[in-house]
């Protein structure tokens, strides 16, 4: 078998694995994964984008709060491995947590709040015949 005939089934294989019969792992990876998965398998590198580890803290690691947040927004989810797709539906679960035990505290806080006690109430004025009954 020569390499060229080789690449060209290999080639075939790949668009009938995207096409609309594919199954397993293949039918969930955007064009932009497996193109990243196959640059990976060619320049002879793990499937993970070790970039990404050493530009700081992982999505994984990365503590709830408002840096988690801007990060799942900006983040491109079709330029995503599966791995880092897994790791981006906990970070965004865990955000999700985080904002969810904000919440019942806010709302157990109102709900704790005592009520404003109402304005108190003037003392009644004495009439003009109250003034003279009490007189005599």
């Amino acid at each position: 078998m020569n390499h060229a005939s080789g690449a060209s089934s290999a080639g075939a294989n790949a668009s009938n694995a995207s096409g609309p019969n594919a199954s397993g792992v293949l039918k969930a990876m955007s064009p932009g994964v497996v193109d990243f998965l196959f640059r990976q398998l060619v320049a002879g590198e793990p499937p993970e984008d070790a970039h990404w580890h050493r530009e700081g803290t992982v999505l994984a690691e990365q503590a709830p709060g408002a840096e988690l947040a801007r990060r799942l927004a900006e983040t491109d989810l079709e330029a995503l491995t599966p791995t880092e797709l897994f790791d981006y539906v906990r970070a965004a679960q865990r955000l999700a947590g985080w904002a969810e035990a904000l919440r019942v505290e806010a709302v157990g806080r109102y709900c704790a709040a005592p009520a404003p006690s109402p304005a108190p109430r003037p003392a009644p004025l004495p009439g003009p015949g109250k003034a003279g009954a009490e007189e005599g």
